[in-house]
């Protein structure tokens, strides 16, 4: 099959390196990708932003199926684009993407059909929202209700801080249109994990349950960031919280998707909060997560275009996603990450850190004369492998500290946590 991977980031970078395992794939080609993924993928001349150069492209190259990573093109319909044109894509439409890029949306459908989630209020007025913004008590979390890159959510630990986010939001503008609405959530206490699946709407096919750490400093402090590290599978996760989950979250999310006539195909992204009280639905993702892709394909048995491919037939029932061992990825930063992130700064070690059992994935670099340098915020993210998370902790931070470049940072304590701090 020729496969068109739609993405630049580390999470792409994953996904290419595993496409690339494929017996099925005969060509795999990239839009935009990065000097990272065109070592595995020929650069496509066209845009995700540009629906017709990607479909014109499409057709010219006889593409068989397209993969989209991140979430932007998705909730602008690039796969209902493609569908129209008869390619197979591994993407929901942007109907079905509303459970990302709209926050109020994923709180209406949780609430029309029966998914836990935290209490909430929707606001498109700000003296509105500045009034009742109090009800849930604090800390309090107040979400911008479109997608905001990782910076649309803030956890209030008073009134003042909550009406300094309201304001930065919605008079502000800080994010734009997608801060014009916002929720006020009730703050949930536990265990966060994440559970994605494949979904064709009909079958989920669910990968290990992992966690990311969000915080930028060892023992979760600091400012929120795009995740800077992921173990998998979560510590103390077993088969009957799982099918728990299961049965509360996932099973009504597909029913819920068929009973609103939402077609989905892709990765369904659940993010849970494992509370005293029960699992409880942070946010949906219609996309692979950044950066528990890194951690999590590689546990993968299985052949992921194939896997790609069943759900955009509707055929995942007669398939399995297997999986084995454990994974850890601790991410690289620049410095300055995340609010002033300095870039431009040449990157060794690279050789040295990757092997059988660790992988280096680049979400954040370029490649200038032979030299790798720092283009982003996160920068690299580096897997260890192995039977246990102990075992998988200690490759990633061994290939981690072969890498160096100035001003770098990075958490020491990501898997340090051996079980759940909840009764969930």
């Amino acid at each position: 099959m020729k496969v068109l991977l739609i993405g630049s980031g580390g999470r792409e970078h994953a996904l290419a390196w595993k496409l690339t395992k494929s017996r099925r794939l005969s060509k795999l080609y990239a839009a935009p990708g990065s000097a990272a993924i065109r070592s595995l993928a020929e650069q496509a001349p066209c845009s995700a932003e540009d629906f017709r150069s990607v479909v014109g492209f499409c057709a010219s190259r006889g593409i068989d199926l397209v993969a989209v990573g991140p979430e932007a093109p998705l909730a602008a319909g690039l796969a209902d684009a493609l569908r129209h044109e008869g390619v197979l894509v591994f993407g929901p439409g942007q109907a079905a993407a509303r459970l990302e890029s709209s926050k109020s949306f994923a709180k209406d459908f949780m609430r029309r059909h029966g998914i836990p989630s935290a209490a909430s209020k929707t606001f498109s007025d700000l003296e509105s929202a500045r009034a009742s913004c109090h009800e849930f008590g604090f800390p309090v979390a107040v979400k911008a209700d479109g997608l905001a890159a990782g910076k649309g959510v803030r956890i209030c630990r008073d009134r003042g801080e909550a009406l300094a986010a309201l304001d930065a939001f919605m008079k502000d503008g800080l994010l734009g249109e997608s801060g014009r609405t916002v929720v006020v959530e009730e703050f949930l206490t536990g265990q966060e994990m994440t559970l994605m699946g494949f979904c064709d709407g009909e079958t989920f096919l669910s990968l290990p349950p992992c966690s990311d750490h969000k915080r930028l400093l060892d023992g979760d402090l600091g400012p929120n960031t795009g995740g800077m590290g992921v173990v998998a599978p979560t510590p103390g996760v077993g088969t009957d919280l799982l099918e728990r989950i299961r049965g509360s979250v996932v099973d009504r999310t597909l029913a819920g998707l068929r009973a609103d006539r939402l077609s989905y195909c892709g990765i369904l992204y659940c993010g849970l909060m494992l509370t005293p009280a029960g699992p409880r639905v942070l946010e949906f993702n219609v996309r692979f997560g950044d950066p528990e892709t890194q951690a999590v394909l590689p546990l993968m048995d299985g052949d992921l275009l194939e896997l790609m491919e069943a759900a955009g037939r509707g055929t995942l029932s007669r398939h399995s996603a297997p999986w084995r061992g454990a994974g850890v990825c601790v991410v690289l930063a620049s410095e300055g990450y995340p609010e002033n992130p300095r870039t431009g700064r040449p990157i060794s070690g690279l050789d040295a850190a990757a092997g059988p059992d660790s992988l280096v994935f680049h979400a954040g670099t370029s490649l200038e004369d032979g030299t790798w340098n720092t283009r982003g915020g996160r920068v690299l993210g580096v897997t260890g492998l192995g039977q246990t998370l102990e075992e998988a902790r200690g490759r990633a931070y061994a290939a981690a500290s072969r890498i160096r470049f100035e001003g770098m940072q990075y958490r020491s304590d990501i898997g340090a946590k051996t079980r759940l701090e909840t009764t969930a």
